[in-house]
């Protein structure tokens, strides 16, 4: 199982320069993976800094050699989906196919919804997910596209160069379990980036079983071939780091592959120790 961190595309102590030199401490560190929140207006405070995640990720590509990099997650609904196609073959050519991109039907509490005339009915985001993930998939392969739908089009277009990863960027698709359509759009895709929705205002952690159950209900390969991607997580780390590393054990186990641990906002200081600890192997 691999260790990535998530990090925030923003919040009122938050600088760009810092969130780029965590990227690279990431690397140095120990970390597999380096995924960004994507929001116009960050979830933080009154009035947040928030910055464009793929040009974060951009110029992290330029200091780093190993790392994945990609978002967790894009709200394809408010995204042109040959846009966002054309930033991510970008950054995997930067990266030399260190490129992955997460898309969900967005939070509903993003601000930058509504507030920008973005559709915030969630019956019209998740058609327009539905749509454009098919979209998005097939352009990031570099293939020629002919597509007339409800919501995008392609005369048949394709974007070159093609992608370095074959046959494609990888795609994943977040969003919760409880909601069967989630599982049915990873499915056409890569990976999944599942949380759970619980009748609680506290985290709730997927067990090993229900791990399980749903890398038994996903596809077994990608289309590159290799395992379905799992990715697991996004809190922060708990304090008793000994329980902490057998849970991620078992979560392995399960068949996940990937440990996603969130970074919180905070100062400079906490967010590079949080970061410079390195991941729970």
């Amino acid at each position: 199982m691999r260790h990535g961190l998530e990090l925030p595309c923003g919040g009122a102590s938050v600088t760009v320069s810092t969130l780029v030199e965590l990227g690279e401490l990431a690397e140095r560190a120990g970390w597999d993976g380096v995924f960004l929140e994507d929001y116009l207006i960050h979830h933080s405070g009154d009035d947040p800094s928030t910055y464009d995640p793929w040009l974060v990720l951009t110029a992290t590509a330029a200091r780093t050699s190993r790392v994945r990099l990609g978002t967790a997650v894009t709200a394809l609904p408010r995204r042109r989906p040959a846009k966002l196609a054309r930033e991510v073959l970008t950054l995997d050519h930067l990266s030399a196919g260190r490129a992955t991109v997460a898309v969900g039907v967005g939070d509903p509490g993003d601000r930058g919804l509504a507030a920008f005339g973005e559709p915030t009915e969630v019956a019209v985001r998740a058609a327009m997910l539905d749509e454009g993930l098919d979209l998005l998939t097939r352009l990031l392969s570099g293939q020629r596209v002919s597509h007339q739908g409800a919501h995008y089009r392609a005369d048949g277009m394709a974007l070159r160069p093609p992608p370095v990863q074959s046959p494609r960027v990888p795609v994943w698709v977040g969003g919760s379990t409880q909601a069967g359509a989630v599982r049915r759009r990873a499915a056409r895709a890569d990976g999944i980036v599942p949380y759970k929705l619980t009748d609680t205002d506290g985290w709730s952690d997927f067990t090993p079983d229900e791990v399980h159950e749903l890398v038994s209900a996903l596809p077994p390969t990608r289309a590159d071939g290799q395992p379905f991607d799992v990715a697991i997580g996004g809190r922060r780390r708990r304090p008793d780091e000994r329980a902490e590393r057998a849970y991620l054990s078992e979560l392995a186990a399960a068949g996940a592959t990937w440990w996603l641990e969130y970074v919180p906002v905070g100062d400079a200081a906490t967010m590079r120790a949080a970061v410079a600890r390195g991941p729970l192997r």
